[in-house]
């Protein structure tokens, strides 16, 4: 069946952020995400968009990370003025995080165009529950599913009079992540616009990443260093929180009780908001951390984690000997105070650099992971070379994204006609297309 409609792809059809696609169909325009392109990655300038901003008639966002929503205020000061449509957990999250970008956008906006910016967002942007079928207009009814990459995120289904229809996986996470359900599978569809951030390799096995990660800090501990993990605030700093959470608290666990007076910190003030904010929709969350949450154990605090919220008592814990676990941001060390905590030990060989999400290229971060078991390298940290001495860690089962068994597993359940590669590199996307059609899907 063809579908009549025509999809063009704004950013991370071939690279992994900045993800953006317009739909048009039925006179309406369509924009899914309207993300910033990170690291090596690049975007469509808007003004070669082949509609007008202010001709976008509904913004669906998958999920509030800012390579999916960076853009958006870029959007409003462009004109755009249609609806936003998101998830309730993700419109509780989008002011927040967007908010934050704003303190680092180069856009040509003074304070009160960036409070107009905000104030314009909450009014236009709406929250809907999962699994519901709405109306869009002109015949067309959308769908929004769980898709298990971070608190509110989903996939989207478009229904179309003429009995066509399209879904688009947003970035879809693995299964057994903490606080997360797993994915809902969509209802079989025409078109298939499926993410491939990993759609070249398996992530270790996540069953027994708790373990992994126990032996890792136990290693790094020992020699009373600092263990420094770059994390996003939002998802994996909460998921981070979930694991050690678990190493402290459950008596018979990998790590057990004895090692309580270990301190961690949580040197990033919106990883603190988003921290709030995930307790505040624990009713989203996954039956395993409701219970947790009930039987009395708040599986996002625990003794001796404190919160870092102020830049004085931030220059303060540059000073604080270790051994201690820091959790900060940037999560690829782009920018944020990860970068103030690698200049100041990055050349100890008593600290230990953990990462647990992907680094894309052209970032410090994945500079760093080129380095992980080998003798001394330099890592450029704001244009300057620093010697790196400690050690390097990726724990690649705390993946946000599918791997490429799940990828296959989740598209292969939907059982599309048709299923069009997005948001991975090149290669990644060839590695995974032929594996689709081995296993009989077709894709563009």
């Amino acid at each position: 069946m063809k579908i009549p409609i025509h999809l063009t792809h704004l950013g991370a059809e071939s690279t992994v952020t900045g993800s953006c696609h317009l739909l048009q169909t039925r006179g309406l325009n369509i924009l899914v995400d309207c993300g910033i392109a990170q690291g090596a990655d690049t975007a469509i300038p808007m003004y070669r968009w082949p509609v007008r901003p202010d001709a976008i008639d509904f913004l669906f966002l998958t999920h509030a990370h800012i390579d999916h929503i960076g853009r958006v205020p870029e959007l409003l000061q462009h004109g755009f003025a249609g609806e936003i449509i998101c998830t309730h957990a993700t419109r509780a999250l989008l002011l927040p995080m967007l908010e934050d970008a704003l303190h680092f956008t180069q856009l040509p906006m003074g304070r009160e165009d960036k409070d107009r910016v905000l104030a314009a967002l909450e009014k236009m942007s709406w929250g809907f529950e999962f699994q519901e079928s709405f109306d869009l207009g002109k015949g067309i009814r959308f769908t929004l599913g769980r898709a298990g990459h971070i608190l509110g995120s989903c996939w989207i289904r478009f229904d179309l009079p003429d009995g066509g229809s399209l879904v688009f996986s947003g970035d879809l996470g693995a299964r057994n992540t903490p606080i997360l359900a797993d994915p809902d599978i969509p209802d079989p569809c025409d078109l298939l616009i499926l993410e491939s951030t990993y759609g070249d390799r398996c992530h270790e096995d996540r069953s027994r990443r708790i373990e992994r990660l126990a032996l890792v800090l136990k290693k790094a501990l020992a020699d009373r260093g600092k263990v420094l993990i770059p994390a996003f605030a939002l998802g994996r700093t909460q998921e981070i929180l979930y694991e050690i959470d678990r190493l402290f608290s459950d008596p018979g666990g990998p790590w057990g009780r004895s090692n309580t007076a270990i301190p961690v910190f949580i040197d990033t003030p919106l990883g603190l908001t988003i921290t709030r904010i995930y307790f505040d929709l624990a009713r989203f969350w996954d039956q395993e951390a409701k219970e947790r949450l009930e039987q009395g154990d708040d599986p996002l605090d625990f003794d001796h984690l404190y919160g870092v919220a102020t830049h004085t008592d931030h220059l303060k814990l540059l000073d604080v000997k270790g051994p201690a676990i820091i959790v900060a941001g940037s999560g690829m060390c782009t920018g944020g105070r990860i970068i103030d905590h690698l200049k100041a030990c990055i050349d100890e060989p008593t600290t230990d650099i953990l990462f647990i999400g992907y680094q894309a290229h052209g970032t410090p971060g994945r500079e760093m992971l080129q380095f992980a078991g080998k003798n001394n390298g330099y890592v450029t940290l704001d244009g300057a070379p620093y010697t790196l001495r400690a050690a390097v860690h990726s724990l690649r089962g705390y993946s946000a994204h599918a791997d490429q068994r799940g990828l296959l597993e989740w598209a292969t359940a939907i059982q599309p006609r048709q299923v069009k590669l997005v948001h991975g590199q090149p290669g990644v996307k060839r590695t995974l297309t032929k594996l689709f059609q081995h296993n009989g899907l077709s894709t563009t």
